[in-house]
């Protein structure tokens, strides 16, 4: 009965995952916009990659497994961003499994791999959910 529930959840993970292959989402009609003055660079700067990787998350289908504040099927952002610091190698980490995958740090069910998604994407919304740290 076990065995039969994990390869329908990962069925069922598959599917969903895979269901958006347009690469947008419902979240689609949000717009962004970002402005810059000279006397706040740095923030705004900050500020604009943060929206960048926010922007980046909900075109893609990762809304699907994951939530802010509520785990799903993968964990929730908050949980990953109080998991991991946000250092250049964990960064590094982290967008490689985005991109190619990987199981085994939040349980059984294995995370698509999203090859179609860029590594310097891929680090852009990493920062972004690690920025979401409390």
């Amino acid at each position: 009965m076990k065995k039969t529930f994990v390869i329908l959840s990962a069925a069922l993970l598959f599917a969903a995952c895979n269901s958006n292959k347009s690469g947008k989402g419902a979240n689609d009609t949000a717009t962004v916009t970002t402005t810059t003055t000279t006397t706040e660079t740095t923030t705004s700067t900050t500020a604009s990659k943060d929206t960048m990787g926010k922007a980046l998350l909900l075109k893609s289908d990762c809304l699907t497994c994951h939530k802010l504040d509520t785990k799903l099927i993968g964990p929730a952002y908050y949980d990953v961003a109080k998991k991991y610091t946000a250092s250049p190698a964990v960064i590094d980490t982290l967008a490689n499994k985005i991109i190619k995958g990987g199981k085994g740090n939040w349980g059984q069910i294995p995370m698509s791999p999203h090859p179609a998604i860029s590594m310097d994407d891929a680090r852009q919304i990493v920062k972004y959910i690690l920025s979401l740290k409390k």
